[in-house]
């Protein structure tokens, strides 16, 4: 029983990593991922905005 609870944390933790890395790529760098939040940030206050007028 230990040792399948301990193959599936490993699994997840490849899964997460590989995620992780995926979405990373997807920015090229560390900074086009900054900037990529920061644009949804600001989307996101847009709305918040539109929504309270």
């Amino acid at each position: 029983m230990e040792n399948r609870i301990i193959g599936l944390l490993k699994r997840a933790g490849v899964i997460s990593l590989a995620v992780v890395l995926l979405a990373l790529s997807g920015c090229n760098t560390i900074r086009g991922f900054g900037e990529d939040v920061e644009e949804g940030g600001e989307e996101i206050q847009e709305h918040a905005a539109d929504a309270q007028s």
